[in-house]
């Protein structure tokens, strides 16, 4: 098993103000792809994506818009899209073949096939845990992660990961930890982050031996 990581869910609809700090604070502590997600109503607003996409290059760091693929094509990043975002096949052909698409799969490996024959690089399974981001979604089995590893692209957990299970997460074959609770919606971002980096690193020298 490689290295897993962290994927950073910056969920606006959250949040009391934008609180870019604490998107800093994760970025300086290692963590490489942030998604944009806002269901304020309006959607992504155009102007925080871009404040967002400036932190990210500055940090080297991916930036994911969610839902959105056209205002992902107009600033140059990735997008992450739901069963009910738009086509998949439309992302990739405005977004080119370098930039991240991703799509939420739930608990299944056949819409995760048909992501990827769409366009998708990666694709997202959960909810794994109770989720105050998606307290709705139906819950996703853990061995769905394994089963995911032999479609050939990296495969994202989401929902309620935090550091007290991200180990449960990592070990059932994850690549990558989406959080958002875990690192946006406790006392101390920087510190989350950088525990969750190290628990990465520690279970990528481990199967490094």
């Amino acid at each position: 098993m490689s290295t897993p990581h962290i994927y950073a869910i910056y969920d606006r609809s959250t949040h009391n103000d934008d609180g870019l700090d604490t998107v800093e604070a994760v970025l300086a502590a290692g963590i490489d792809w942030i998604q944009y997600r806002d269901k304020r109503g309006q959607g992504p607003d155009r102007a925080l994506a871009l404040r967002l996409s400036e932190r990210c290059r500055a940090y080297d760091a991916r930036l994911i818009i969610n839902d959105d693929w056209r205002l992902a094509a107009e600033l140059g990043v990735g997008v992450h899209l739901g069963a009910t975002d738009g086509s998949i096949a439309d992302a990739r052909a405005a977004l080119g073949p370098d930039r991240l698409i991703g799509a939420t799969c739930g608990n299944d490996i056949d819409r995760a096939r048909r992501a990827i024959a769409a366009g998708a690089d990666h694709v997202s399974f959960g909810r794994f845990f109770v989720s105050a981001t998606k307290p709705n979604a139906p819950p996703a089995e853990l061995d769905v992660l394994a089963r995911a590893n032999a479609l050939g692209v990296p495969v994202v957990a989401i929902g309620g990961i935090d550091i007290h299970n991200a180990g449960q997460i990592i070990a059932a074959g994850a690549d990558r930890l989406a959080i958002a609770g875990g690192l946006f919606g406790v006392r101390d971002s920087a510190q989350a982050a950088r525990a969750l980096v190290a628990l990465c690193a520690e279970h990528g020298s481990r199967a490094g031996r």
